[in-house]
């Protein structure tokens, strides 16, 4: 315990020293990654400064010259030469109407001399200009002194802002002669900023915001206003309506942009623009801050993590050194018990050998008993051929010397004769054979045929009708002849057995599905009781009276067929007999092709 506190003590100063730099680190990350932000930031709002700059500076450099290319117009001077006159009011009032409308422009309107409106574009409008005095208006001032005006300003007569542009028109004569004035429409700019979710903001020399993308700055000071300028911006009705005495200044001393009205810390660019205006953006400061924190917390938390994990390495290597030994042992003991594991297998594969063996056997005596069942059949088979030829040959021979012509035909019979038994004798060789080549495409009616020809002798014997249903075509089966064959057989056995003598039917008919290939034996015997039929298809099960048979018959078809890739059904009603199915995959002509390769 001693020793542990003894320990303890000298690890605290180390760990301490460690969990210092990690803090100054992370503290140093945080500070990098919030000048990368804020540069980022910074660059943001120089490129959103310059392309809305040159937005506005287009807009406006599309009517800058409206005012003056207008006022030279001969209606215009005949408006002014004669304002008294109703012809030349009303043709200057569609001139400027005509322009207005072609160029896209807002309002467009001539004042006199006095700063009375003469004629506009709106003249047949409710909120007409026509008629009401602007000579308070700083661009109607600053045209008649300079020439050129340009102001934005809320209208004093519709309430809608607007930037008006003026120009002088003068007389040779007369000297100022009026003044026309354009108004633009800046608001879809606005509009467009707030869309992109820019904070964007236009303030005029006084530095009041006129134009933004936030509702909250517009018609605010950025700080507090003299009264001298309140003064003259109440004179001059520049923000009429607009409450501009009461409005709080959006940067008073010590305080921070705010955007939507919270109070989030901002950084503010600006750019300034004709006229005294300045453009500025701004945008909230807390992806800095966001990046700055979670770097901070990155990297104090890796840096937790490592120092974890360098004492979880020397843990680990104390436990490793105490394992060691322990490994050695289960080592040993997985060594014992592999070799114990192998001698298992071993023994396991010989076991399957022998029953393979087995199975082998059984399925050659279960084949060998159906022979010695058949041989009764088979011997009445082979002494007809047997009798009708030793008759025929002796009629041959008698024919030879008193009727010749008829000797032919006779040797013809006894040779259709000598056919017919080699062809029972070589279904019968092929049906004792062990089978031992592997599976291969074949004829599901060929296979069925020659199954059919090997039960006939005992359904002949037994007085039952065998009937074959097969299709046109010829579906092909991936399995071997013989044992399907056998199957076959076996089944048609069972049937003929399980019939009445001299009443009986049983058909074997082949059904070919999409993707199938059912062979399906039927009859009309009593069926199979349903306490029996779960255990037909149990080894050493039979029902037949007299230890006929080994039992073995359906559980050996039931084997053989599932090494087909296929399966056996077995359905029954009791008094409407039995329908036992084997069913394979149908080989395709591809199939075929690539078993042949």
């Amino acid at each position: 315990m001693a020793r542990r506190r003894a320990l303890l003590r000298r690890l605290r100063p180390a760990w301490r020293q460690r969990l210092l730099l990690v803090t100054l680190g992370a503290l140093l990350c945080a500070a990098l990654a919030w000048q990368v932000v804020m540069g980022q930031i910074r660059q943001g709002l120089e490129q959103s400064l310059l392309v809305s700059h040159r937005a506005l500076q287009t807009e406006i450099d599309r009517f800058r010259y409206l005012p003056r290319v207008a006022g030279e117009d001969a209606r215009i001077h005949a408006a002014l030469n004669a304002p008294a006159d109703a012809d030349d009011i009303d043709a200057a009032n569609r001139y400027l109407q005509k322009i207005a409308a072609q160029t896209g422009s807002g309002r467009l309107y001539l004042l006199n001399p006095a700063g009375v409106t003469i004629a506009a574009s709106n003249w047949a409008e409710p909120d007409s200009y026509v008629g009401h005095d602007y000579s308070f208006r700083p661009y109607f001032t600053d045209a008649r002194a300079s020439g050129s005006g340009a102001v934005y300003a809320i209208g004093v007569t519709t309430g809608e802002p607007g930037y008006f542009i003026s120009a002088r028109v003068d007389d040779p004569d007369l000297g100022v002669h009026g003044v026309m004035v354009v108004k633009i429409d800046l608001r879809p700019l606005e509009q467009a900023w707030a869309e992109t979710g820019q904070h964007l903001a236009v303030t005029d020399r006084d530095e009041v915001v006129f134009l933004s993308s936030v509702p909250a700055w517009r018609y605010r000071p950025l700080t507090p206003l003299p009264a001298a300028t309140l003064e003259r911006l109440d004179t001059s009705r520049l923000y009429a309506r607009s409450d501009l005495d009461g409005a709080a200044p959006l940067l008073p001393k010590g305080a921070t942009l705010r955007i939507d009205g919270k109070g989030r810390a901002t950084t503010l660019r600006g750019t300034p623009f004709e006229n005294g205006w300045r453009l500025l953006a701004a945008t909230p400061l807390w992806p800095a801050r966001a990046a700055a924190l979670g770097t901070a917390a990155l990297v104090l938390l890796a840096g937790l993590l490592g120092l974890g994990l360098a004492d979880m390495r020397r843990h680990r290597q104390r436990l490793i050194a105490l394992r060691l030994r322990q490994t050695e042992v289960m080592e040993r003991k997985v060594r014992q018990r592999t070799a114990e594991l192998a001698r298992e297998v071993e023994a396991r594969a010989r076991v399957e050998s022998d029953l393979r063996a087995t199975q082998a056997t059984l399925v050659q005596s279960e084949k060998m008993a159906a022979l010695g069942r058949m041989s009764a059949a088979i011997v009445h088979e082979v002494s007809q051929p047997l009798a009708a030829m030793e008759a025929t040959l002796t009629a041959a021979e008698f024919g030879l010397s008193h009727a010749p012509e008829k000797t032919a035909a006779r040797l013809q019979s006894a040779r259709g004769l000598i056919r017919r038994m080699q062809r029972m004798t070589q279904h019968l060789k092929n049906f004792s054979r062990r089978e031992v080549a592997p599976l291969s495409p074949v004829s599901a009616v060929d296979v069925a045929r020659s199954a059919l020809a090997l039960a006939k002798p005992r359904a002949d014997a037994a007085g039952v009708a065998l009937h074959c249903a097969a299709p046109a075509d010829a579906p092909m089966v991936h399995a071997g002849h013989a044992r399907l064959e056998q199957v076959l057989v076996n089944l048609l056995h069972n049937a003929i057995e399980a019939v009445d003598p001299g009443q009986g039917e049983v058909t074997l008919s082949i059904e070919r599905s999409a993707a199938e290939v059912t062979l399906r034996v039927t009859d009309n015997g009593p069926g199979i009781s349903p306490e029996v039929l779960p255990r037909v298809a149990e080894p050493f099960f039979s029902t037949k009276i007299g230890g006929e048979g080994l039992g073995l018959g359906l559980a050996i078809c039931f084997e053989v067929v599932q090494q087909f890739g296929g399966r056996l059904d077995i359905r029954s009603n009791p008094g409407a007999g039995a329908d036992i199915a084997v069913t394979l995959p149908l080989l395709t002509q591809h199939d075929q092709r690539e078993a042949a390769e």
